[in-house]
């Protein structure tokens, strides 16, 4: 295995016809010329159940090119998993870290000799177009990947925004490209086409159903040597030359001359082939593979200087500087280079004044990765929340989780909500705010949205109505006070009054005889009986949890939650008995739950507040000890290295947030309460040349707790900051130590609010 980096020292973005904000970081800065890519391992993730993105692509990129294995189930979502040996080619779109599998389109496999088409199976390729590979064989790196594969080609992979860069020398013997629209992963192909429209050229389309409910790539490839021929097939039957359209077209190209090197240009819409030529012309003029990598590079490094960490523990800035590029793999730009694009209704839009974004794993990413990113790259944020509101002119609702042109209506909640109202909060503009709040608030009240009707008719959602009622609801309730806040914000008294009571939901399924979150049934009674351990994926009460994780489940007001447990040391108790409890969740559990402290399960998203709330009970400490654990034993520098599913970033927005010492819990409110710092000194680089650092000098893995607090000098005893005393600039130091000082944060006037 090498892991390559990026040793030149000039941060710039390349020089594209098309930038999108993507490519726009903060002002040149003290950090100006470090090379963070050389702490960026690809590999962590991509074992175990971390399901992420291994090849070649941009920030952001709507072109994510890179190897993908035949689909074997659950830990193949991306296309790639680190324990497989056998490759059926390299794609052009992949999803990072989900728990569903889609995508894998315009599949290309480069090999010698006569011509095949077979894929073949895991355990026998004798024949067929795909090939054996080694880890060894391998290199890896933002921008780049390269593989000499068993069958002697070597290939190497490079990215723009909406163009992959091939480049493939051959053995000896005849050499061949297959160009396979059939094979996806884990979607389905209902209509495919290849056509050779000049003797360097050939486009085409691949349309499929899978997750998302549809999508169409369309595409056109160029080599820089000319094509012999060009032989379809109708899956694996020879049907003739040059043009086929049907359900499972390939296509076999042969070079002539014999070329022993290849490069390939292949571009990607989601409108027609003639915008996919256009996306070329713009990004990809020239034949320059290594210019093309170098920007890649470049590109990267100045995305991942936006933090600039100064410490002595080289793993641990390994970990964070991977988990840093793992959160800028998505979403994924979704437009052309003239802003058109495909909408869920089939329709072509276009974004006229912003950049137009998919791959939104919103029930995940609304926690830590959305906050996050209003500090470490807000010049995202207006692009993202404009893109949430062009999907509700196209579905009438805003995303739940948008997929390229459909929406997969995966988990429950409205997760666009909190989002959008965490932005509005925290000052950002660049979108129409009431448009936005009547999108939010039409959203909350669509009547074809899981459960809806009943939260507005009884404040609950029965569970003999539906599986998953109480996660659903309860997953309304964050989204709900976020629409209250901003509407109040706005002074629509009316809007507010309606969402803040819907707000304060989660008390309808808090029985205070148990001090439980508890199902509630259509009459009004308790479910009965009730086991708090249990788990039934996707039948059951909760998604992805049991009653232990959904009872700490009020991220957007701890307080309420603490009295309704009667207390301040009522509810630290019973917060201390999540981290031991022991029980059986069933068979039927869902495999999410993963990253166990007793019940608390953090390779799942719902208890990634929960070490904080301590904070809220006055009792500090005990989340810097929790949170300390979790990034010392749960995040580490080996393939298997995410304790959970990715999730399009939010498992590593989770660590990268809390390295630097705080977290947001409610996430449409800009307070993040401390937990405990990982390293020495940290800088976040703000726009407008401005930086917010963060010292913790003596800071180990046996000093994990908060001594004192300094904002800028003077004394600081709250437990938490604001988002606008980070963004305007300034030092924040934590003196630590190896002892509890328990009296931080103790004080009812230095605990955070939800309001």
């Amino acid at each position: 295995m090498k892991i390559l980096s990026f040793t030149t020292g000039i941060l710039l973005c390349g020089l594209l016809a098309v930038v999108p904000s993507a490519c726009v970081s903060q002002k040149e800065n003290s950090t100006a010329g470090a090379d963070y890519l050389r702490y960026v391992d690809p590999y962590i993730g991509s074992g175990g159940h971390g399901h992420v993105f291994v090849g070649a692509s941009v920030p952001l990129g709507m072109v994510q090119v890179g190897p993908q294995n035949i689909h074997k189930g659950w830990d193949w979502c991306s296309g790639y998993h680190y324990s497989d040996s056998v490759l059926i080619g390299f794609s052009h779109t992949h999803l990072s870290g989900t728990g569903c599998a889609d995508l894998g389109d315009v599949l290309l496999m480069p090999y010698v000799g006569d011509v095949r088409t077979a894929r073949g199976e895991q355990d026998n390729i004798k024949g067929a177009c795909s090939t054996y590979y080694s880890h060894e064989n391998e290199e890896v790196a933002p921008g780049y990947y390269s593989l000499l594969m068993d069958n002697g080609v070597r290939a190497e992979l490079t990215a723009t925004d909406r163009v992959a860069i091939h480049r493939y020398t051959y053995p000896e013997g005849t050499p061949r490209l297959l160009v396979n629209l059939k094979e996806g992963n884990g979607d389905r192909a209902f209509a495919t086409a290849l056509k050779r429209t000049d003797e360097y050229t050939v486009e085409g389309y691949r349309f499929s159903k899978g997750w998302s409910p549809q999508h169409k790539v369309f595409f056109v490839l160029k080599s820089d040597q000319p094509i012999e021929s060009v032989a379809v097939f109708d899956d694996d039957a020879a049907v003739g030359s040059d043009s086929l359209s049907g359900e499972a077209v390939k296509g076999v190209l042969t070079f002539r001359n014999n070329p022993k090197k290849v490069q390939l240009k292949v571009a990607l819409s989601s409108v027609s082939c003639a915008n996919a030529l256009a996306n070329l012309k713009a990004e990809q003029p020239e034949w320059n593979f290594e210019k093309v990598r170098s920007d890649a590079e470049k590109r990267w490094n100045r995305m991942l200087s936006c933090v600039n960490v100064e410490s002595g523990d080289e793993r641990g800035k390994k970990i964070f500087y991977t988990s840093l590029y793992h959160m800028f793999i998505a979403p994924t730009l979704y437009a052309d280079v003239n802003g058109e694009f495909r909408g869920h209704d089939d329709k072509i839009y276009k974004a006229d004044y912003w950049t137009n974004y998919s791959t939104f794993s919103l029930w995940d990413t609304y926690r830590t990765l959305h906050p996050l990113l209003t500090i470490i790259q807000p010049q995202l944020v207006p692009d993202m929340v404009n893109s949430m509101l062009s999907i509700y002119d196209q579905q009438g609702k805003l995303p739940i989780w948008p997929l390229v042109g459909g929406e997969t209506n995966q988990m429950p909640g409205y997760s666009a909500i909190p989002v959008i109202a965490d932005a509005y909060l925290k000052g950002f503009r660049g979108f129409d705010p009431e448009r936005a709040l009547n999108y939010m608030a039409a959203s909350a009240t669509y009547d074809r949205q899981r459960g809806v009707p009943y939260v507005m008719e009884k404040g609950w959602i029965p569970c003999d109505k539906m599986p998953e009622a109480t996660s659903i609801a309860m997953e309304y309730a964050v989204g709900d006070w976020g629409l209250a806040m901003m509407a109040q914000k706005m002074g629509k008294e009316d809007i507010y009054n309606t969402f803040w009571k819907r707000g304060h939901y989660y008390e309808q399924y808090f029985d205070k005889s148990i001090n439980f979150i508890r199902p509630k049934m259509d009459d009004g009674s308790w479910r009965t009986p009730y086991d708090p351990f249990l788990s039934i994926h996707g039948w059951g009460d909760f998604c992805e949890g049991n009653g232990w994780h959904y009872t700490f489940f009020v991220p957007q007001h701890p307080e309420g939650l603490i009295s309704l447990m009667g207390g301040d040391d009522r509810f630290a108790s019973k917060l201390d008995s999540l981290f031991v409890a022991e029980g059986d969740m069933g068979e039927q559990a869902s495999a999410d739950i993963s990253g166990l402290i007793g019940m608390y399960a953090h390779g799942n998203e719902p208890s990634h507040h929960v070490a904080y709330l301590y904070v809220y009970a006055g009792q500090q400490w005990k989340t810097a000890e929790k949170v300390s654990y979790i990034q010392h034993n749960f995040y580490t520098d080996r393939p298997d290295g995410i304790i959970g599913n990715e999730d399009c970033g939010q498992m590593s927005a989770w660590h990268v947030l809390s390295a630097l010492g705080f977290y947001q819990v409610n996430p449409s409110h800009g307070v993040y309460v401390f937990g405990s710092p990982l390293f020495e000194k940290v800088t976040i680089n703000l726009p407008e040349g401005k930086a917010f650092t963060i010292e913790a000098p003596a800071v180990s893995k046996d000093n994990k707790y908060i001594q004192s607090v300094r904002l800028n000098g003077e004394s600081y005893p709250k437990s938490y900051i604001t988002y606008e005393d980070v963004m305007k600039g300034g030092t924040l130091t934590f003196e630590m130590g190896n002892k509890p000082n328990k009296q931080f944060g103790a004080a009812p006037a230095d605990r955070p609010r939800s309001y």
